[in-house]
């Protein structure tokens, strides 16, 4: 497995709208929108580096991004990440071409996986991750963009 490039920092956060005013009104990273998963108990927004407005949240590839995550459930896995390590970066995200390659090659490695199967992430991008036992306690996600 190769890992293309550095896809996206993701930090959890108690409160997307006052993290937005710190990393997009603040820095001047260029927000490209903010979408909820549901699936995933999440509210997110992407920050883009140099981005155009064709970039947002799944359009034509773009360097690396932060990825802003506010629980949408107290039960959710923000909620819970939140509350035994309070806000800060909770997963890195590594793009790869062929997603199912990738997790069959760490399976077969001995790597321990969250997610055995791809599933949706936001964006339309195709996710899974890595437990962090078998990655040095980092959550790590892989992602394919569909162009």
């Amino acid at each position: 497995m190769k890992a293309l490039e550095l896809d996206h920092v993701g930090i959890a956060v108690e409160g997307l709208d006052e993290a937005l005013k710190l990393y997009s009104g603040l820095l001047g990273l260029e927000h490209a929108g903010t979408e909820t998963v549901e699936e995933q108990k999440v509210r997110t927004a992407f920050l883009v580096f140099g981005a155009s407005e064709a970039d947002a949240l799944g359009g034509a590839e773009r360097g690396t991004e932060i990825e802003l995550l506010e629980s949408t459930d107290p039960e959710g896995p923000i909620a819970k990440f939140i509350a035994s390590r309070g806000p800060g970066i909770q997963h890195i995200a590594f793009r790869v071409e062929d997603l199912e390659a990738a997790l069959a090659e760490l399976k077969a490695a001995g790597v321990r996986l969250i997610d055995e199967t791809p599933r949706r992430g936001a964006g339309g991008k195709r996710i899974a991750f890595l437990h962090p036992k078998s990655t040095g306690g980092v959550l790590v996600e892989l992602c394919e963009r569909k162009a």
